[in-house]
């Protein structure tokens, strides 16, 4: 499969993505970039500049906000946030195998957000999602 139908795939698998049509699809993966890293290497880092999202195209990588930890695999994605806020990053996240992944960046998918509005939805519905989901785990956390 070439690099082009794993980055789709992996466009079309992750959440804040879902439910897009194929042309906003091609036009994501046309901004985006493919990235590399090797075990052990941070793909971000807790403090630096948020510039972009990615997503897991393969291999495994894992999360560190404030010493809770969990994993990505295949589909995952994460910095969904840096695409529409700058800021910095809130969380480290290390590759634990070969990671391949597509990095989107702000800056290109801002001018692609403005001249296509249902992906700005779609992101919309995703991070309500995500904020729900680390809202669940406040509260567990809270609870125990």
């Amino acid at each position: 499969m070439s690099e082009s139908a794993v980055g789709m795939e992996a466009l079309k698998n992750a959440p804040f993505f879902a439910g897009l049509v194929p042309t906003d699809l091609d036009g994501i993966l046309a901004v985006g970039e493919p990235v590399s890293f090797e075990p052990g290497q941070a793909i971000v880092e807790q403090g630096d500049a948020g510039d972009g999202m990615y997503i897991i195209v393969s291999g495994t990588a894992e999360v560190d906000v404030g010493g809770r930890f969990h994993k990505l695999t295949t589909g995952n994605f994460f910095g969904e946030m840096a695409l529409v806020s700058a800021g910095k990053r809130m969380a480290t996240v290390k590759a634990t195998e070969p990671v391949e992944a597509l990095k989107i960046p702000a800056d290109g998918f801002q001018a692609f957000l403005q001249a296509h509005p249902a992906v700005a939805l779609s992101m919309l519905r995703a991070v309500v999602e995500r904020l729900r989901e680390v809202e669940q785990r406040i509260d567990a956390w809270m609870a125990s």
